[in-house]
């Protein structure tokens, strides 16, 4: 057999070989929407490479974006790793201060920013130690400050071959630079390689996964800097799907233009996206027209949210699961037969209450305190471990591996794996609630808490106790400010319960979120820590 290296630069050779004339959509931050194809992205991408040559990038040296869901943005994404290069997809929803880190401890020489980004960048520079070259991503950089001296994107490519010949390399070079956004201490650099991402793309289309076929158009609504947007550009371009892009702008009415003006199929993002969209959905009377799919990741989907796209707009909701350190790919709760022979409701319990099911490529496993294998029987739950050819070996510039002896990382969460497969998290290690000894799962108590109907996010965490060592509170953000009191939440939810699971406090207040869009439940602790002691 050939042994041809993966590359990501095959991936864009081969969509725009095979169907370079699929559409490829963005919006833009003030310019009109940007229209193309596959084989535009090939030309354009092939600029954008040959740019990056003349301005010095060698192969394994990192270049920086700062960037929204783009057509500019995507296009860095073939070109950086298309010569050798790693393109780190920087974080903007970062402090200052770990933005910074992220950038200096990538090495970067060049900077790659959308101009809204243009005073972050200008606050940041004094603190970027490596970075000499700043090039703005918009058609019109007026508005930049010129103490940046920043380059125009499409200035420097204009003049540039739009034909190129990748070059061919160890399919296990860096491609990809994503930063955790650790809660405790600085981020940490996961390096993702040609073959990672490759292998990670062939299996998020499959049928047992996201399902795409050339028929699929799809709106990532996941930030590329987000573990390259859960890698959905990479399987779209495999699969021959249409992609749209949404910049910036994932508010309802947004993300409803482009689905109705673009046949939107299938999208994906976190829960707080889709909550704005069904609030959009409720006060205008609109439909989701053609969209058919979403997968919805970064926190527990709330079952109502589920039942709300299903039963009134026709709309399949699936989870997923996974970690930057999973690329982020990990499992993925779609049915099957043997699932479905057990009828509708037995089939939405697990569907809808699991995160997902072994898929080709991950291996899993539970462990005790011990590192002792645990059963697949669904109920017993352990630390959740691990191991594929897209999981993370070590992270950027560590010595230590981030394995263990047989190869296993720990994900640093709890959960209970089934005999067919299906995978459900019962806690982030660190969020558990042990109270008098016995274990509360924070998850738990917010899905139950979100199914009610004025509940918009609901978040629970462990708070110190001086009988009980450990108590949950219970977080509340309403819709549009509804009024709730605190028996009725705690009756919502009392059925669902032993009554000494049922939080000691509902607090009422906005629920902070990390930079990826999940609960920040380190700054809920930090804050209410004392709140049980008085």
């Amino acid at each position: 057999m050939q042994r041809s290296p993966l590359m990501i630069s095959g991936i864009l050779d081969y969509a725009a070989n095979a169907h370079g004339d699929r559409e490829i959509v963005s919006r833009l931050l003030d310019e009109p929407l940007h229209r193309y194809d596959y084989a535009g992205l090939r030309r354009r991408a092939a600029k954008c490479a040959q740019m990056l040559k003349t301005q010095g990038v060698a192969p394994g040296e990192c270049v920086t974006s700062l960037a929204w869901n783009t057509h500019r943005h995507l296009e860095l994404f073939y070109a950086v790793p298309g010569i050798g290069a790693v393109l780190h997809t920087a974080n903007p929803r970062f402090s200052e201060q770990q933005l910074a880190y992220t950038i200096n401890h990538a090495g970067s020489r060049i900077l790659m920013f959308d101009k809204s980004f243009a005073a972050l960048v200008e606050r940041l520079r004094p603190q970027l130690s490596s970075i000499d070259t700043f090039i703005v991503l918009s058609e019109d950089a007026s508005s930049v400050n010129g103490e940046l001296n920043a380059a125009r994107y499409e200035d420097l490519i204009a003049d540039q071959d739009e034909e190129i010949v990748w070059p061919a390399f160890d399919e296990n070079a860096g491609a990809f630079l994503c930063y955790t956004s650790g809660t405790t201490g600085d981020p940490k650099g996961v390096l993702y390689s040609h073959r990672s991402v490759v292998l990670h793309g062939l299996a998020a289309g499959l049928p047992g996964a996201f399902n795409f076929s050339a028929f699929d158009c799809v709106m990532p609504c996941s930030s590329l800097y987000h573990a390259t947007a859960w890698g959905l550009p990479f399987a779209a371009a495999i699969n021959g799907c249409k992609i749209v892009l949404p910049c910036e702008k994932m508010d309802g009415a947004s993300l409803q233009e482009l689905i109705k003006n673009e046949g939107v199929t299938f999208s994906g993002g976190v829960p707080t996206i889709w909550t704005m969209y069904l609030d959009h959905l409720a006060r205008t009377g609109e439909t989701t027209e053609t969209l058919e799919r979403i997968i919805i990741g970064g926190s527990a989907v709330p079952r109502a949210m589920a039942e709300t796209f299903r039963d009134k707009y026709g709309v399949t909701v699936r989870q997923i699961w996974g970690m930057t350190e999973t690329s982020p790919l990990g499992v993925v709760a779609t049915p099957t037969p043997k699932l479905a022979a057990r009828g509708e409701k037995e089939l939405n319990d697990v569907i809808w209450t699991r995160q997902g099911r072994l898929q080709f490529g991950i291996e899993l496993k539970i462990v005790d305190d011990d590192g002792k294998a645990l059963p697949n029987d669904g109920e017993t739950s352990g630390a959740l471990l691990v191991r594929g050819p897209w999981t993370i070996e070590r992270y950027y510039r560590a010595e230590k591996s981030a394995l263990d002896a047989d190869g296993w990382f720990d994900t640093g969460d709890i959960a209970t794996i089934d005999s067919q497969g299906f995978l459900r998290i019962t806690d982030r290690s660190k969020d558990v609630i042990k109270s008098g000894g016995e274990w509360i799962s924070s998850i738990d108590i917010e899905n139950a808490a979100v199914s009610h109907p004025d509940i918009r996010i609901a978040a629970v965490v462990g708070v110190k106790h001086p009988k009980w060592e450990e108590r949950p509170i219970l977080v509340v953000e309403t819709h549009n400010g509804a009024a709730l009191s605190d028996q009725e939440v705690l009756s919502h939810i009392e059925p669902h319960f032993a009554k000494w699971w049922l939080p000691d406090a509902v607090i009422f207040a906005e629920v902070p979120l990390t930079a990826t869009g999940k609960i920040d439940k380190k700054k809920l602790r930090d804050q209410y820590r004392s709140r049980l002691l008085f």
